[in-house]
């Protein structure tokens, strides 16, 4: 590896020239946007997300070409700097990347392990039999999915969301693939405009939220423009639902034990999370993480009463061990261990890579194009559409690295498309590309893009809406 690591460190010397990195002696950062290494990292990276974009058909999960791609890019980076002369910059650039996504990362594992704990104690699954059993028409769960998924999602996230309800909608349809694919559309429209309006709803305004720049108060002004963009695609959709009525389940699924107070719990680590941004001016993981604490000690609580309240439960000991849990009891870090980890990892490949890119001088170029040459809301705008084709993380992370000079309304604007705008494709967004999967072969890309124009009027018609209602916005200044 040494002997490799030297060959490539005398190519890269050999083939930089004194160029105009000689401005070095002025400026501690280098353009590298006409140098062979620039080339190369925008080639790695389209190479590697090309590969995520494929994981459905190639079954490569897509944390690892990323991965790889953000470890390359920045090698050739930090190589032509140390031939530079130049040894600390880039470090000093990639640990400030580590940083941003190390709270993300945690503030992201926080709320998995909950969501996880949730789910171990069947608080999603008694929902799901509650919903089987009462014999809702298929207009009517059409409906009821959609606005739920749409309230769940700031709380939830837009993907666990999302499958929670296709269980549903999985459950009653059987094999009404009409229904089946319909609903699908409609509860991932849902749960990325519910996730549009909230820190908590999607990843993209968890990074807008901790960045400083929208307060989480303001994030709500986003609620009717979310509202309108699923309402408008699903009142057209809803004349194509069967009007038909399923046959209704008897499935029984009682929450366990602690499942209650462990949702109170989460809602207590988020205004935790909330008090340490607003009154303390900490980084809100400094609140989740306190937060994932007190569930430490109800799951020390759960595990020291598990054998006393099973002992003394007034019921037969199949029954006991069904609503106590396991016969291990409860261990937080089975939530911990089973959070999605290829999606954290894939996030910090997005970061590197888009880190770097930025660090090259790409998004420097990117920004004056877009926000200088469109204007703010033109370029917002186009955020949103392209979203819906590359994953909106690498896409909103890319505005922020930019930090282009934007009212709060303009902030607002590019917070609501990057959330919305993945609902016009399949792929758009996580929550329909697990949909495609758990719902294979009812709910597919062709099947979504017939509705896409639909789904289109209701972006377009959000984006009006904020800019009317929230016009005060447009004439404020971000937080940070």
């Amino acid at each position: 590896m040494k002997v490799l690591s030297g060959l490539i460190f005398t190519l890269i010397i050999a083939v930089t020239p004194g160029m105009a990195l000689a401005s070095t002696a002025t400026t501690q950062h280098l353009d590298l946007t006409g140098h062979w290494v620039g080339a190369v990292a925008i080639a790695v990276f389209v190479l590697a997300y090309s590969l995520v974009m494929a994981e459905e058909f190639i079954h490569l999960r897509k944390s690892k070409p990323v991965m790889l791609a953000a470890g390359i890019i920045w090698s050739f980076i930090a190589a032509v700097y140390a031939a530079n002369g130049m040894t600390h910059e880039a470090e000093a650039a990639v640990r400030h990347n580590l940083l941003e996504y190390a709270e993300l990362m945690l503030f992201l594992l926080v709320a998995m392990t909950y969501i996880n704990a949730m789910d171990e104690r069947q608080v999603f699954d008694a929902l799901r039999s509650w919903l089987v059993r009462k014999g809702f028409s298929f207009r009517q769960l059409f409906w009821l999915t959609g606005i739920l998924s749409f309230f769940i999602s700031p709380i939830a996230d837009n993907l666990t969301t999302a499958l929670l309800m296709c269980a549903v909608v999985m459950a009653v349809g059987g094999d009404n693939i009409r229904f089946v694919g319909l609903s699908c559309v409609n509860i991932v429209v849902a749960a990325n405009a519910g996730g549009a309006f909230s820190p908590f709803g999607d990843i993209t305004t968890l990074m807008v939220w901790q960045k400083g720049i929208v307060d989480f108060q303001t994030f709500f002004a986003l609620i009717v423009p979310s509202a309108v963009n699923y309402l408008i695609p699903a009142a057209i959709m809803h004349f194509a639902i069967p009007n038909e009525q399923p046959h209704a389940s008897d499935e029984v699924i009682v929450m366990k034990r602690g499942s209650k107070r462990i949702m109170f719990l989460f809602l207590c680590t988020i205004a935790t999370a909330v008090s340490f941004h607003n009154f303390l001016h900490m980084p809100p993981v400094i609140g989740m993480l306190t937060g994932l604490a007190y569930l430490q000690f109800f799951g020390f609580y759960l595990r020291i009463t598990h054998a006393r309240q099973k002992d003394a439960a007034p019921y037969d000991l199949q029954e006991a061990e069904r609503m106590m849990g396991d016969v291990v009891p409860f261990d937080i870090f089975d939530g911990i261990a089973r959070a999605e980890w290829d999606t954290l990892l894939f996030f910090y490949g997005v970061v590197l890579c888009v880190g770097g890119l930025g660090f090259i001088g790409y998004l420097g170029m990117a920004s004056e194009l877009m926000y200088t040459q469109w204007g703010a809301t033109q370029a917002n705008i186009s955020v949103g559409i392209l979203s819906a084709i590359v994953d909106n993380i690498p896409v909103m992370f890319a505005v922020l690295t930019m930090q282009p000079d934007m009212s709060m309304g303009q902030w607002l604007l590019v917070t609501l498309t990057a959330g919305v705008g993945g609902s016009m494709l399949s792929i758009g967004s996580a929550a329909g590309v697990a949909l495609m999967g758990q719902a294979r072969g009812k709910y597919t890309f062709f099947g979504h893009l017939k509705w896409t124009p639909a789904i289109a009027l209701g972006y377009v018609a959000s984006i009006y809406v904020h800019m009317k209602i929230n016009e005060v916005y447009f004439d404020l200044p971000p937080v940070g």
